[in-house]
């Protein structure tokens, strides 16, 4: 018999005899552990999260379905800190709000995917990094996607194209670079997500072309918004074919040619910005769109030519704006009698000859300005009363006196009135109520509008409606909002400060916070038709109780304790010294506080059976500051060093992970807990880790020849299909796992399913001694498939798939299967006596048949007639996880 083919079934041997583990300790259920390690985790959470050990019974932000959490909100809440992969374990999660937490930083965590419920998931208004994850596409069930206003940078992910339910998708206001991915053989695209009707990606770096696949008639896109970014070429005139249009901006780029000619089947548009490109050729022809409200063509290439008929004809325009224009001739005075019309803005343009203000001019109209053009008169009627700006044509050289040749002030921008109010005034921060006169601290921020479909900031009427409609939609009293200083920024947004005053007291509680960040944040609340689609960038928020105060309060603060620490740190000093070693021990546990809270639940937390915490400094004093010397082996997960302690002079064998390979903290703590409770002749023992200073570092007994753990591993990722309906683990379980790994030997690394197919197929070829079909090539792992004589394979194969079967009652038990394997080395003549398990695997841990340094994982050649191919069908790292999969 061939010595990897013994090797193999000496593996399994020992394996079977040490992988039953009590890996599942009775504690508070995954969702409470993910929770308590996201409060490790995070500063500024709820006072109420450390009050209770019970998230869905008192955690404020949570809601939960028969006990499992389903809503996970805290909008506004002050978090600092990081997204770790511990928040993938909330399987049940629908709705996930982070937004208004600028103290949220670090990349987003792929582990985002595994939530395969959630519907939403919104970070507006965080400081997020590095590029979105692509296994954002696996959230089939998402409708609401909203990461703009954050620092994320890289190339909009393909993946994205899979999540056929989404209808809003915002990635605005970020880093984002590269071209818009659009579906190709290789993989799907956004002009796959025909059920949306939000692509709002302005603000960002995206370059390249429009594809013309974004746009067809199928889709369902109501808001296009690709403004300030570096896009190039034409647009394209699929374009016309969304005729659900009601808002499309492509300002801001660096778009040329001519506009697409069939724009004018977008009948439902109602803003309309190509403003600030390079494009050429005749003006766009409009007729037709009559539900267009506002129209920017300004600062563009466009051959010249008179006024075009539609300038007259659409009946439902509010704003006109064409600067630095093509046109001259006459200025139809038709446009100023259209009866919506508040604003045209049509300076720097060549328009002559007279000018004619005497028609039936409408009453909405506040402003025309015809600055820097070749008018040489004006006639005036009795029914105009707007702002006319005519500086810079001749009719103004002969009247400089004339008031629409001198600079204008526009009318006074709108901010709620305080008048009822008198003189007084709040002090500490808190503001005037407008409704009660009382001071108060309000949920406040900055409300930006992207298409808002007029110009004039004065109009009362208009911003009344928005304030009465944040009080009715918000839930607040009548009167409890403030809206000032409107004004249009440099991206072309209509921007103003908000306020919401609380209906009673001088605070919001947390809960008010998050309901109304939640709906600003998720698009609940909806305001006026005019002001279009927005976005809101709360601030930090004052609860009252020591939480969330401002930088102002934070800094006088600081400065009056100032000096009374420095007397209290000259004082302990020396104190201090004496306790370092404390402080430090009770540091590195904090990390793992969630073992104490589970005390309470399961009558003794988890205990670590004699492994120990080590500081970052001492390991790094024992390994002389991780030394090149010191290095004895590596791989995907990190590096492994040889060092001594220096309390007892152990050698030990210290794996420090490299950042890219860290788990979450809630990961970290199930692999130490397991590893803690592995003891056996043949497997090296865990003496300690530390986790500390952004390091998770193992430490293992030295063993100069390697060990099982470095060749086998336990796939516990996959779980009993029967867990799923029952939440438990059992011993049956721990046997469909252990015959996984067993599977997994024979078929390297396929996917389960993947491999019980490929198992049986070669079962019923060995059965019709089908040696051609046997050879299955590039199916069985090389090492054997290349061996020859295998007498017990059929029988490793049976019992692989009974290890595997769907029903626990049909599967052997763990004694069971130690029987069977030391029946197939009898059968194929090797000695299974007591002590033929030690003496096989120290037989392979003295390196006769194992070619790989004993402390490196990587995976050096996949060569199937390599020696060292049998290594790499088994040299993956253990996984601590143990959620389903």
């Amino acid at each position: 018999m061939a010595a990897t083919w013994h090797l193999l079934l000496c593996y399994l041997l020992v394996f079977s005899i040490w992988f039953r583990v009590d890996i599942y300790a009775e504690t508070n259920s995954q969702d409470a552990a993910v929770l308590r390690s996201l409060k490790d985790q995070w500063g500024n959470t709820p006072p109420s999260w450390d009050k209770s050990d019970d998230p869905c019974a008192a955690w404020e932000g949570i809601i939960c379905s028969d006990s499992r959490i389903t809503s996970l909100g805290l909008s506004t809440m002050g978090l600092t800190g990081k997204m770790t992969g511990d928040i993938g374990g909330l399987s049940e999660l629908v709705s996930l709000d982070l937004s208004y937490n600028p103290g949220l930083t670090g990349p987003l965590s792929p582990q985002l995917g595994d939530l395969q419920k959630l519907t939403i998931l919104v970070l507006v208004g965080c400081s997020f990094t590095n590029s979105i994850p692509s296994e954002l596409g696996n959230l089939s069930e998402l409708t609401f996607l909203a990461l703009n206003s954050n620092k994320l940078s890289g190339k909009i992910p393909s993946s994205l194209g899979k999540l056929s339910k989404l209808y809003w998708l915002d990635l605005a206001d970020n880093q984002l670079s590269g071209k818009i991915p659009v579906s190709s053989s290789l993989s799907q695209g956004l002009d796959q997500l025909k059920q949306a009707k939000h692509f709002h990606f302005n603000k960002n770096q995206l370059s390249g072309e429009i594809p013309s696949e974004i746009f067809s008639g199928d889709m369902s896109l109501i808001h296009v918004l690709l403004d300030g970014n570096k896009l190039e070429g034409n647009i394209p005139s699929t374009v016309g074919s969304v005729q659900t249009l009601e808002a499309l901006r492509l300002d801001r780029n660096s778009l040329k040619g001519s506009v697409p000619s069939n724009l004018n089947n977008l009948t439902n548009i109602i803003e309309l910005n190509l403003a600030h490109n390079m494009l050429s050729g005749a003006l766009p022809n409009l007729t037709g769109l009559n539900s267009l409200n506002y129209v920017d063509l300004s600062y563009n290439s466009f051959q010249k030519s008179e006024a075009p008929d539609w300038f007259s004809t659409l009946q439902s325009l509010t704003t006109l704006i064409i600067e630095y224009g093509p046109l001259e001739g006459s200025m139809p005075s038709e446009t100023f009698s259209l009866p919506q019309i508040q604003q045209v803005k049509l300076g720097n343009n060549a328009f002559g000859n007279e000018l004619d203000v005497s028609g039936n001019i409408s009453p909405q109209l506040q402003l025309i300005d015809l600055e820097n053009n070749d008018i040489s008169s004006v006639t005036f009627g009795s029914e105009y009363n707007a702002t006319l700006m005519l500086i810079g044509n001749p009719v103004c050289s002969a009247s400089l006196n004339t008031v629409f040749c001198r600079i204008q002030q526009l009318g006074k921008p709108y901010s709620t009135s305080l008048t009822n109010c008198g003189d007084k005034t709040c002090s500490n921060n808190k503001k005037l109520n407008p409704q009660s006169c009382a001071c108060a601290y309000p949920y406040e921020g900055n409300l930006f509008f992207r298409a808002p479909t007029f110009r004039d900031v004065s109009n009362a009427s208009l911003f009344q409606s928005l304030e009465k409609s944040l009080w009715t939609k918000l839930g607040l009293s009548p009167g409890s909002v403030s809206l000032q200083n409107p004004f249009f920024n440099d991206d072309d947004y209509l921007q103003l400060y908000l306020q919401l005053f609380p209906s009673n007291g001088k605070h919001f509680n947390r809960s008010e916070v998050q309901r109304i960040g939640f709906s600003l944040s998720n698009q609940i609340y909806k305001p006026p038709p005019e002001f279009g689609p927005y976005y809101f960038l709360a601030l930090q928020y004052d609860f009252g109780d020591g939480r969330g105060l401002s930088r102002g309060a934070i800094a006088g603060i600081t400065t009056g304790c100032a000096f009374l620490l420095l007397v209290l740190a000259a004082l302990g000093a020396y104190a201090l010294r004496q306790k370092r070693r404390a402080e430090q021990a009770i540091s590195l546990s904090k990390p793992f506080a969630s073992w104490a809270s589970s005390a309470k639940d399961s009558g003794g937390a988890p205990q670590l059976k004699g492994a120990r915490w080590f500081s970052y400094d001492e390991l790094k004093k024992c390994t002389n500051n991780f030394s090149e010397f010191n290095l004895i082996g590596s791989g995907g997960y990190g590096k492994v060093y040889r060092g001594m302690l220096s309390k007892n002079g152990q050698v030990v064998a210290i794996k420090r992970s490299e950042r890219g390979s860290m788990q979450g903290g809630l990961e970290f703590k199930t692999e130490i807990e397991l590893l803690s409770r592995v003891h056996h002749k043949n497997l090296v023992g865990l003496v300690g880790f530390c986790f500390e200073q952004g390091e998770q570092i193992l430490v293992y007994e030295f063993m100069a020849n390697g060990t099982l753990r470095e060749s086998l591993s336990g796939k516990l990722g996959y779980l009993d299909p029967e867990y799923y309906m029952t939440q438990q683990l059992t011993e049956k379980s721990d046997v469909y796992s252990f015959g996984v790994v067993m599977l997994e030997l024979i078929i390297a690394k396929q996917p389960i399913e993947k491999g019980k197919y490929i198992v049986r197929e070669v079962r019923i070829a060995m059965d019709k001694n089908d040696e051609t079909h046997y050879g299955l090539k590039e199916r069985i792992d090389p090492a054997i498939r290349n061996t020859p004589n295998l007498t017990g394979f059929p029988r490793f194969l049976e019992l692989a798939m009974q290890c595997v079967e769907e029903s626990a009652a049909d599967r052997p038990t763990m004694s069971e299967i130690v029987k069977a394997l030391e029946t197939i080395l009898q059968n194929d003549g090797l000695n299974t006596n007591s002590t033929s398990a030690s003496s096989s695997t120290s037989e392979f841990g003295n390196g006769k048949d194992c070619r790989t340094h004993p402390y490196n994982d990587s995976l050096p050649r996949k060569d199937g007639s390599e020696s060292n191919a049998f290594d790499y069908s088994v040299g993956y790292a253990i996984q601590a996880k143990v959620e389903p999969k």
